[in-house]
């Protein structure tokens, strides 16, 4: 790896020193865009590698501050100052990040100002999995509401807080913030920043390769923000990488929502609109090597190598979101253990209509009660989420969420049962083969895959969303290719089959 570290901190701290090469890059192409700033602030600054590019490259930086919570890190760069004859201008502190002043610390800054870093690259939830009392102090600041937050959406990584508390710092003041960080916490920043209305500028992503640099597998970048009185700007070029001068494409905050694809927005957003048809996500479980099966014979092979005897009751046909991406949907190799058909609905039952499942279930309690997210508290015992009558539609359209793949397959019915897709899928109810078909050739259609394309990331770990889906308007979609006559007769069919109302909004 090209990172220094030190001491066993370093998992704690998310600890990747940036490497001098990078540091120097980074400062250069900030001075090729014309910017002089006269104070200079590193607020994570580890060995002052970046601090000590920056005064390099900035002569007219008359006071600069870096701080960090690694005492020996600041002896370091104590002495490379000193060597440099920098320590006349510049002031270290032995802080942590999330305990210092700052309002107070950054009047001290003149402007024009230039914050620059590396912050941490790790999550909220890993530093409480170490016990570390490195941590922002506990407040909803992405205003997620109580699902999403037990859900794991509230999982966020300390560089985001750190970097959008910088911004908040830092609003309405002539400033760059320029910070290495994972590009999907970029983009977060950038979307909390717009939604606030922060006074930006100008913002730029430059992608860099974290493996190079880091020994690190992920997809990451030098974000730009610059701030000014009056800025007001909501888009962000992207570039192919620290030595480009040419925007490769744009991405912005428009109407209310994130866009990757500015052009393809503007082209296709008359089909947003109401959500006609409900998406929905598989089903939630958290233990496949007992809740997922092979048939072998009469009998089913769990995940832990045991041959069990099942009754059929509560076992159903699975697909895997690998096997909807790449056109293996039409006959499932795993089977599921479904224990409830409505979130909340009693388990012990179980055992007067299907004994053996209901040994099965008592004999892997020690997994099964073991599940860690909060949303099975309090629940009855085995419970599993993401189910309901839509669970055993007959026919479904559906899409991996992971997959960076576009692919809405059909999917029809097994060996006389409804096939269920876990929780990394997302799928539409239907009734029929005829209505599935048609749905899934309305969204496999050019015009569904530019208007999607415009919300898609790509880069990330779960690139499609039942957000991003749920954005068009399948009506409006059938009326632009012409065959709205065919889609209004499948909503009546539906209208009259009260069994799957949960899957339609009228």
């Amino acid at each position: 790896m090209a990172s220094e570290k030190f001491g066993s901190q370093s998992d704690e701290f998310g600890d990747f020193q940036t490497p001098g090469i990078l540091a120097e890059r980074v400062c250069t192409l900030l001075a090729d865009t014309g910017y002089q700033p006269t104070s200079l602030l590193e607020p994570t600054c580890g060995v002052g590698n970046f601090l000590i590019a920056a005064l390099d490259r900035f002569p007219l930086v008359n006071f600069g501050l870096g701080l960090d919570i690694n005492e020996e890190y600041l002896q370091r760069v104590d002495e490379r100052i000193s060597a440099k004859s920098y320590d006349q201008k510049v002031k270290l502190l032995h802080e942590n990040f999330f305990h210092v002043d700052w309002s107070h610390l950054l009047l001290k800054l003149t402007e024009p100002i230039l914050v620059v870093g590396n912050p941490p690259w790790v999550t909220n939830s890993t530093l409480g999995s170490l016990g570390s009392a490195n941590l922002p102090k506990k407040s909803n600041f992405q205003k997620l509401n109580g699902l999403e937050a037990i859900t794991g959406k509230s999982n966020f990584d300390i560089s985001e807080w750190m970097i959008v508390k910088l911004l908040e710092l830092l609003n309405g003041r002539q400033a760059i913030v320029a910070m290495l960080c994972k590009t999907a916490v970029a983009r977060k920043v950038l979307t909390h920043a717009w939604k606030n209305d922060f006074s930006i500028s100008d913002s730029r992503i430059h992608p860099i390769d974290a493996s190079e640099y880091f020994g690190a597998a992920v997809d990451a970048c030098l974000l730009v923000c610059r701030l000014s009185r009056t800025g007001r700007n909501k888009n962000c070029g992207i570039y192919r990488d620290l030595g480009h001068s040419d925007v490769s494409s744009t991405f912005g905050y428009h109407d209310g929502l994130l866009i990757s694809d500015i052009a393809a927005y503007e082209r296709w957003k008359h089909l947003s609109g109401k959500e006609i048809y409900k998406w929905r996500s598989g089903v939630k479980h958290d233990c496949s090597k007992v809740m997922e099966l092979r048939k072998e014979g009469e009998r089913y092979r769990n995940g832990l190598d045991g041959l069990v005897e099942l009754e059929d009751d509560y076992v159903f046909p699975m697909l895997k979101s690998s096997e909807i991406t790449y056109g293996r949907s039409k006959t499932p190799t795993r089977w599921m253990l479904l224990t409830q058909k409505a979130v909340g609905d009693e388990t012990s039952v179980i055992g007067i209509i299907a004994p053996k499942t209901w040994r099965y279930l008592l004999d892997q309690s020690h997994l099964l009660d073991r599940r860690a997210s909060s949303i099975y508290r309090n629940r009855p015992r085995f419970s599993i989420f993401g189910v309901g009558d839509y669970t055993f539609a007959p026919w479904k359209v559906a899409i991996s969420g992971f997959y960076k793949q576009w692919n809405f397959a059909t999917v029809g019915p097994y060996e006389g049962k409804s096939v269920v897709l876990d929780d990394t899928s997302y799928f539409l109810a239907c009734e029929s083969e005829q209505e599935a078909r048609f749905i899934a050739g309305l969204l496999n259609s050019s015009p569904a895959r530019e208007f999607y394309s415009s919300f898609i990331f790509w880069d990330s770990k779960r690139p499609i969303t039942i957000d991003t889906l749920s954005k068009l308007d399948l009506s409006l979609l059938s009326a632009e290719l012409g065959c709205t006559a065919e889609f209004d007769r499948f909503r009546a069919q539906k209208r009259k089959n009260p069994s799957y109302r949960q899957t339609e909004l009228f």
